[in-house]
């Protein structure tokens, strides 16, 4: 785990561990977590079978003194072949780790609900994604402007072109968040309104009416940890 959810929302949704845990249990999925960005790395990358990269309100390209070490256990992660999902924070991590390149997104911030167009549908993406595409709430300032040498674009859309990409076959990234409620981001966007800018945060809070493929994606996870 590198980071944790808003504490003023913790109480109602649960941090990290909580929100992917009830996601992915019914799949059969549990959970081992390392908080990184409090010092806490695993003693061996056989702890696991599979590592998930979680969100954080950090940015990979900060100075927070945690960074380096949270870089090397995905790089050794990737190197061994481990399977490795990064979400948002995660994501970016994953391609700075490999040789790719995160910035502030040219765009501005990415909130509420966004569609992503599959681009290079994969096995795993099991079921595949109606009409090509799936939707999930954004909640991003930076985001993978250039992808690692060797990593193959997945899905993406014109606010975020490099929203989802795959890196060998054990590690694949993804930029939005399948773990957050719209009730989550209706909650950070009105806290981050002033910062987002009120016509971009009203949009985002209209984006938020239709429904997520946050069980579809999860389904994915479970078939690329399994694949």
């Amino acid at each position: 785990m590198f980071g944790h959810v808003p504490e003023a929302l913790v109480a109602t949704h649960g941090d990290y561990p909580e929100l992917f845990g009830a996601l992915l249990a019914p799949h059969g999925v549990e959970l081992e977590v390392f908080a990184v960005d409090e010092g806490e790395g695993p003693a061996s990358l056989d702890d696991c079978d599979g590592w998930i990269g979680s969100p954080s309100r950090s940015s990979v390209i900060g100075d927070e003194p945690w960074l380096p070490d949270a870089l090397d256990l995905v790089g050794s992660v990737v190197e061994a072949e481990r399977p490795y999902v990064g979400i948002c924070f995660g994501h970016q991590l994953l391609a700075q780790a490999a040789g790719g390149r995160v910035a502030r997104a040219p765009a501005g911030w990415g909130v509420g609900a966004h569609r992503y167009e599959v681009v290079a549908p994969r096995p795993w993406m099991d079921p595949p994604p109606d009409g090509g595409a799936f939707t999930l709430v954004a909640s991003h300032e930076d985001q993978v402007v250039e992808l690692p040498p060797g990593a193959t674009l997945l899905a993406g859309n014109d606010h975020c072109p490099n929203a989802m990409f795959e890196l060998g076959s054990r590690a694949f990234g993804l930029q939005p968040h399948p773990e957050f409620t719209a009730a989550i981001s209706n909650e950070l966007v009105g806290a981050r309104r002033d910062l987002i800018g009120l016509e971009r945060a009203d949009a985002a809070l209209a984006s938020l009416a239709g429904p997520l493929d946050r069980d579809l994606v999860f389904s994915w996870i479970t078939c690329f940890f399994r694949s």
